[in-house]
């Protein structure tokens, strides 16, 4: 089921933005089939509009950063999800950039090490989660532990299915002590990655993000749906939603990335902190 709010009524020209990027939110308890959301947007932008409007984003994620640090109240963790060549480093490259890089820090999960397999699962993500003041961006995350290693058969079902429960379970404890969770699934076509793949190989300024590795996934890209879809359905609670964001087109992916991260940022209403209670009559001379 796709999520239609409120003013789907009206002319979709005449809904902000701002507004219209929430019909990709999953809303908790949803049934998730991702034949239901396009991978190519419904309107998509001109590219000259989507520029100028992720220019202004950035500014506005700049300055909404800043006041983040400034009072230190909330952290935010970015978690961006998707299959090879859906451009999660291609976010972070054009929307992410946007924070001063004194206050955030983008982190990788690849193949646990062996110190990290000795350990529960959510361990070496546990220590990644940001400290209040700071952004977080996880280019793929905790949810691996639900595809990857569903998709592969890497541990039995009885133990991947209890892991929906404990991420749930940790993003509450983290929503709870001031973590703003933002889950991105950037929902890119299989014929769309095979043109990027084919980019890959066709040009040599991108040889190098070539993985043989990528064509493995991608024969399993129905598995790999279904696990997503189960994932998104049972981990999207109002505290840590899933967006699922048309990634076809690069533009318009950074844009409803960017207005979501504003808009849940915008949501925290905080205001800039006094000066502190013993600068009272101070004069600088």
């Amino acid at each position: 089921m796709v999520f239609q709010d409120e003013s789907a009524a009206i002319p979709k020209e005449k809904v902000p933005f701002a507004e219209q990027v929430e019909r990709y939110r999953v809303p908790p308890g949803a049934r998730v089939t991702l034949a239901d959301y396009p991978p190519d947007p419904s309107e998509p932008l001109k590219r000259g509009r989507a520029q100028k409007l992720l220019k202004r984003l950035r500014k506005q994620l700049n300055s909404l950063q800043e006041l983040l640090y400034a009072t230190g109240d909330h952290a935010v963790l970015v978690v961006l999800q998707g299959m090879d060549t859906s451009g999660k480093d291609g976010v972070i490259k054009r929307v992410v950039s946007a924070f001063n890089p004194q206050g955030f820090e983008v982190s990788g999960f690849k193949v646990p090490t062996p110190e990290e397999l000795a350990h529960d699962f959510l361990w070496r993500v546990h220590a990644r989660v940001p400290r209040r003041g700071m952004v977080g961006v996880f280019n793929r995350s905790h949810y691996e532990d639900v595809l990857v290693v569903r998709v592969d058969g890497l541990v039995p079902e009885p133990v991947w299915r209890q892991r929906y429960a404990a991420i749930r379970e940790f993003e509450a404890l983290l929503a709870a002590n001031g973590v703003v969770i933002v889950k991105f699934f950037l929902n890119i076509s299989k014929e769309e990655q095979a043109a990027r793949l084919r980019d890959r190989l066709e040009d040599p300024t991108e040889h190098w993000k070539f993985r043989s590795g990528d064509l493995s996934a991608r024969a399993k890209w129905d598995a790999y749906m279904a696990a997503y879809e189960a994932a998104l359905e049972e981990c999207s609670p109002p505290e840590a939603p899933w967006y699922v964001v048309p990634a076809n087109n690069k533009a318009y992916r950074d844009a409803v990335i960017a207005q979501v991260l504003v808009n849940r940022l915008e949501a925290l209403q905080m205001e800039w902190p006094p000066l502190p209670a013993d600068s009272s009559g101070i004069v600088i001379e």
